[in-house]
């Protein structure tokens, strides 16, 4: 009797066990679509992608009034979800500031952006009402994190940030391999800094702080001071030491408070030389303290991104596989394919 029992235990544990595989086999098999959105100040980037990140549809729209670039997105997954399915997750990273956290009233909001007519637009509303997948909502410098963590100069590490200098400064923070949040995004492009030498005159021109680092330091601050782009700029002009400075003094906050083990800076001002004049200056401003910031190689510590001009989408997609799965693709492979820039498709 003893051994029946153990044959009809064992019979079902073999049963068991093949029926978790069958149902792990059709799991890796079924279709998994997953849709993204890296919205920006000047285009929105839209994608379909399978289980691999493999590309299977995508546009750039023109970021023109919500209605008309909301209206074209949700036209474009639409279509999309026509042709290859009803989408298993969806994820937006968006030009801010955003309000990320779930309790608040104003969820899922552009807030006091200084973008014309994106005040207080409702892009979590927005999607939802169109696109019935869950979706996952976060900065477009996080998810540009994101995209450097699996594919570029962040792998391997489980905290460092992300800055982007361009239109504005953004700073995205990877802890523990995710992004962190907190009771929202960090917003560390409006700190204020002390002034860099010779520049003690320029009033700045963010609209709520004026002189606060994006204010200082952003493009169209260069631009604004020098009364050039700061692309045209010779490499010889004082503004390159004074934007040397105010990085650099981002850059030892950033060291103070979060320790990462990485800072990447992206973005259309950070020329290729740009990068050790901001590792020079970081040196100087942490002026010897602590034995470990003593030990930090700089050509290692201040990098630039690898992930490529799409890192920001890629990790959008990224963002919404973790939605469906609850895990990070790190199977991923980047090919050709995730790349969206050459394409200039209107919606």
């Amino acid at each position: 009797m003893a051994s029946v029992r153990r044959e009809i235990s064992c019979s079902f544990a073999l049963n068991h066990c093949l029926a978790a595989i069958i149902f792990g086999f059709a799991r890796m098999v079924e279709p998994l679509i997953l849709g993204a959105i890296e919205a920006g100040g000047t285009k929105f980037l839209c994608a379909i992608s399978d289980r691999d990140g493999a590309t299977l549809m995508q546009t750039r729209i023109p970021t023109t009034t919500p209605k008309e670039t909301l209206g074209a997105a949700s036209d474009f997954f639409a279509q999309a979800s026509e042709q290859y399915g009803t989408l298993a997750a969806f994820s937006i990273g968006s030009f801010g500031p955003l309000s990320l956290n779930p309790i608040a009233i104003d969820y899922g909001r552009i807030t006091s952006t200084p973008k014309t007519g994106w005040q207080n637009v409702d892009l979590f509303a927005h999607f939802r009402q169109t696109i019935s997948a869950p979706t996952a909502l976060d900065t477009d410098v996080n998810c540009a994190a994101v995209g450097e963590r699996l594919f570029g100069s962040g792998q391997g590490l489980d905290t460092f940030c992300y800055v982007t200098v361009g239109t504005g400064i953004g700073v995205g923070v990877l802890i523990n391999g995710a992004p962190h949040g907190g009771a929202n995004h960090p917003e560390a492009g409006h700190i204020k800094l002390p002034r860099a030498s010779g520049d003690d005159q320029f009033a700045g021109i963010c609209p709520y702080h004026g002189d606060c680092l994006e204010g200082l330091a952003s493009g169209p601050a260069m631009h604004a001071r020098w009364g050039t782009p700061a692309e045209t700029l010779p490499s010889s002009h004082p503004a390159w030491d004074i934007e040397a400075d105010y990085l650099a003094g981002l850059c030892a906050t950033l060291t103070y408070t979060v320790r990462p083990d990485r800072i990447i800076i992206g973005g259309g001002v950070m020329q290729p030389p740009m990068y050790d004049r901001v590792r020079r200056a970081l040196t100087a401003k942490l002026a010897g303290y602590d034995a470990s910031m003593r030990a930090i190689d700089m050509a290692d510590y201040v990098a630039a991104p690898t992930a490529g001009s799409s890192a920001g989408l890629t990790g959008a997609l990224a963002l919404a596989y973790r939605k469906a799965t609850r895990q990070w693709p790190m199977h991923w492979a980047v090919t050709e394919t995730t790349s969206i820039e050459a394409e200039a498709v209107n919606a």
